[in-house]
C-alpha cells in the first residue's frame, strides 16, 4: 500500500478520487456562503434548496440529512434500519466491512455485520436467500435486519437495475430493509444511464448514502431516506452523532452547487470516461493485465514489479500489493484529463519494456 504526504499534482494521483480537490463551482459556493448571516442547524436557504433539488431529482419527497463523511451517512442510515440485536448483511468487499473501523457496530449499538459472498463485489442472490432466513426467530442469534449494497462497488463494478431488484425482492420477502452505499452513486448512475429514482426507491431501496465528497465536493455527503417513518429517528441520530452542524450552510452550499445544472453528473461522466480510456490503454500494453471491465471510475490491473517501481519512482501514487502481489488499483476522478491518462499510459509502456 502506498501512502504519501503533501500536495500531489492531479495528473499523478490515482490512490482514490478523494485525493482530488473541489470543483470550482463548489469552492465559489462555499465562499459565497461565508458572507452575511443566516439561521443555524439547517434552517438556511442552502439546506432548503438541497432538499428541494433532491426531491426533484428522485421524483418524490425525500428526507435529507447532510453529514460530513460517508462513514456517518452509512452508519447512521444503517442504525435507523436495524435494532442492536440485528445483523447487516453485506458483501465481504464492502466499505462498511473493510474500511469503517467498527463504526457500523458502534452507531447501531452492537448490530453485527454478516458477510454474504458473490462475484464482482456483489452479493450472490442464492447466498442471500439463505442468509436472510438463517436463525430467524432464534433468540440466541442476531436477527437478519437489513441488506446493504454498494453502488458502485469497491471493485468498480455496478449493479444493474435487475440485480438491485433481485436483491431487494429477497430482502423484502424476508422482512428486511435495504440500504445503498452510494459513495460513488453518480458514477454508477452515469454507467447505467438510469434515473436516480430507478436506481433507488423504485427498485426497493429504503435509505441511500448519497456521496459527493469523492466527486467534487469538499466535506459533504448526505443521508437520503425514502421512508417518511424514519425521519424523526434519523434527525435525532444525526444530532446525537454530532452531525447536525451549527453552520450547516457550509455543507449544504457544497451540495447545492453540486446538484445545480447537473455538475454532479458531469463530474462522474468525466471520471468514468477517464477510467475507460485508461483501461483501454492498459489492455494494449504487452505484459500488463486488466482485471475485469471498469464500469465506474475504479480499475484493477496486474503490473510487473518493475513497472510498479518505475511509476512510484516518477511520483505516481496508487494502491499496490494490497490485495495480492502485483495487483494495482487505479482510481480516476473528475479532475483527471485525457492528457493525464495518456501520460500515465506512456509511463507504463516505458517501464514495462
Amino acid at each position: 500500500m502506498t501512502t504519501t504526504t503533501g500536495v500531489i499534482g492531479s495528473n499523478r494521483a490515482f490512490i482514490s478520487d478523494n485525493m482530488a480537490g473541489a470543483s470550482p463551482e463548489i469552492a465559489r459556493a462555499v465562499a459565497a456562503a461565508a458572507t452575511g448571516h443566516t439561521l443555524p442547524y439547517g434552517n438556511d436557504p442552502f439546506t432548503g434548496s438541497v432538499r428541494h433539488q433532491l426531491s426533484e431529482i428522485f421524483e418524490r419527497d425525500v428526507d435529507v440529512f447532510p453529514v460530513s463523511t460517508g462513514t456517518a451517512a452509512n452508519c447512521l442510515g444503517l442504525a435507523a434500519l436495524t435494532p442492536p440485536w440485528g445483523s447487516v448483511l453485506c458483501h465481504p468487499d464492502s466499505h462498511i466491512n473493510n474500511d469503517e473501523c467498527g463504526a457500523p457496530e458502534f452507531f447501531t449499538n452492537g448490530a453485527k455485520l454478516v458477510t454474504v459472498p458473490g462475484d464482482d463485489s456483489k452479493i450472490d442472490p442464492g447466498a442471500l436467500r439463505e442468509a436472510v432466513r438463517r436463525k430467524a426467530g432464534d433468540v440466541h442469534s442476531v436477527q437478519p435486519s437489513v441488506v446493504s449494497i454498494s453502488q458502485a462497488t469497491e471493485s468498480g463494478s455496478v449493479h444493474t437495475l435487475a440485480e438491485i431488484r433481485r436483491i431487494t425482492a429477497i430482502a423484502k420477502d424476508a422482512g428486511l430493509r435495504v440500504h445503498m452505499d452510494g459513495a460513488r452513486f453518480a458514477n454508477a448512475l452515469d454507467h447505467l444511464g438510469a434515473t436516480p429514482a430507478e436506481m433507488t426507491w423504485k427498485t426497493g431501496i429504503d435509505v441511500l448514502s448519497f456521496g459527493a465528497t469523492k466527486n467534487g465536493a469538499m466535506t459533504a455527503d448526505a443521508i437520503v431516506s425514502f421512508d417518511p417513518a424514519l425521519a424523526t429517528e434519523l434527525a435525532f441520530r444525526t444530532k446525537r452523532a454530532g452531525q447536525l452542524s451549527s453552520k450547516m450552510r457550509f455543507h449544504t452550499a457544497q451540495l447545492d452547487a453540486y446538484l445545480t445544472d447537473g455538475l454532479w453528473l458531469r463530474n462522474a461522466r468525466q471520471a468514468n470516461t477517464m477510467a475507460t480510456r485508461l483501461g483501454d490503454g492498459l489492455k494494449a500494453v504487452p505484459g500488463t493485465e486488466l482485471l475485469g471491465s471498469p464500469q465506474a471510475n475504479i480499475l484493477f490491473c496486474r503490473l510487473p514489479q518493475q513497472t510498479t517501481e518505475g511509476l512510484l519512482a516518477e511520483s505516481y501514487t496508487f494502491y499496490h500489493d494490497r490485495w495480492a502481489p502485483g495487483i494495482v488499483r487505479l482510481v480516476t476522478s473528475f479532475s483527471h484529463t485525457p492528457e493525464d491518462i495518456d501520460q500515465l499510459l506512456d509511463a507504463v509502456r516505458r517501464h514495462t519494456r
